[in-house]
């Protein structure tokens, strides 16, 4: 796929999983575009900073956790797309309550590779101290 047919991709993604304006929340695309073989690297040094190999660590042992702590209506909100060849890079916003009533409103630099129309592997660069500040040490970490 070219350049612009990946940014249109995440752009997809993004709009059906919830924008600023949508109540909808559809994962469906995303979870679809996700490569079996995904890595989604969490960068940095702070407990939540590990790479989640596979789509059911990805889906369950990341997102499923940070889901576990938030509110129904959690969300990240895109408001910049790059692309280039295989990557899109994404700039975000979070729009989040935790289940304690602290705000996780997280910005994020999210960079995508793409492998005919297959998410493969995602680093996400984000506020650690916020992260662990609302969310808590991930679980299991040292």
């Amino acid at each position: 796929m070219s350049a612009l047919e990946n940014k249109k991709l995440m752009q997809e993604i993004f709009a059906a999983a919830g924008s600023a304006e949508s109540a909808v929340r559809d994962r469906a695309l995303f979870i679809a575009t996700l490569a079996d073989d995904a890595t989604w690297v969490v960068t940095g040094q702070y407990s939540w900073s590990c790479t989640f190999s596979g789509k059911g660590s990805i889906l369950n042992d990341l997102h499923g956790h940070v889901r576990s702590r938030l509110v129904d209506r959690a969300r990240t909100v895109a408001h910049r797309f790059i692309a280039e060849g295989d990557y899109v890079v994404v700039e975000a916003k979070g729009d989040n309550l935790t289940k304690e009533g602290v705000r996780y409103d997280n910005d994020y630099c999210l960079v995508f590779r793409l492998d005919g129309g297959r998410i493969k592997e995602v680093r996400e660069y984000c506020d650690s101290v916020l992260t662990e500040k609302a969310l808590g040490r991930f679980p299991g970490a040292q």
